[in-house]
């Protein structure tokens, strides 16, 4: 008889279950993995990034909207959250709708280019609402947008080139801000730049798992968000 024709034995057949045991927990374990790289993507897309900065200072920085009741603050939310979310992601909705992309997930050059024109007319404009009510405002929040919309400038005109990571330019906005709240010595910035970088990682981690960007891609759109920030504190501040 020959070997390979030799009947399994008990041992054969108990490896044979260890190897497929293995595989299947590995496999287990990286569609977790996957998952969770998901959860993140769309719990910190770009699109959440400015309501999630602005809801922070108005909830924990201990001066900047010390003078504002809960009606005011609740009213800058609304309206950051209709500039910032809503008219940017109904406007996708609309060209999908109207077949102008292909894709409400954005996963071309081409798909992108609308969305970017439109998120720049909404984000410009909520900046320029800021900076009319600058005296009752403070001034990081024109600072902030004024540092998004170029972000979008940013991620429109390296369209023309490569894919830049807009999740990763939302990450970079994100430490950028902290970073000048951090700079102005106006409140403790410790625990909030800790979990902002560790939230950073973690998505940037994310898009490298569960898309087709480069790490290339990554770190530029994290670079950008960061610079433009410093860039609008710059010519505003």
């Amino acid at each position: 008889m020959r070997n390979d024709d030799r009947p399994q034995t008990t041992d054969d057949r108990q490896k044979a279950v260890s190897n497929n045991s293995d595989t299947s927990v590995v496999s287990g374990r990286w569609s977790v993995v996957k998952l969770l790289a998901h959860v993140f993507s769309y719990l910190f897309h770009p699109l959440f990034i400015p309501l999630y900065v602005i809801c922070f200072l108005v909830a924990f920085h201990p001066s900047y909207f010390s003078g504002f009741g809960m009606y005011e603050k609740n009213k800058l939310v609304f309206i950051v959250v209709l500039n910032t979310v809503f008219f940017p992601a109904f406007s996708v909705v609309l060209m999908r709708a109207l077949g102008f992309i292909k894709s409400i997930f954005l996963r071309t050059p081409q798909d992108r280019i609308g969305p970017y024109l439109s998120s720049m007319i909404f984000y410009f404009w909520t900046a320029w609402v800021f900076f009319k009510t600058s005296p009752q405002l403070p001034l990081i929040l024109p600072v902030f947008m004024t540092g998004v919309f170029l972000t979008t400038v940013v991620g429109l005109l390296s369209n023309i080139y490569f894919k830049i990571s807009m999740h990763a330019m939302g990450m970079g906005g994100l430490l950028g801000i902290f970073l000048l709240v951090m700079k102005s010595n106006t409140m403790l910035m410790t625990w909030p730049l800790c979990l902002a970088f560790l939230i950073a990682g973690i998505v940037c981690t994310s898009r490298l798992l569960v898309s087709d960007h480069t790490a290339r891609e990554i770190y530029l759109g994290l670079a950008a968000g960061i610079l433009c920030q410093f860039i609008a504190a710059l010519a505003i501040l």
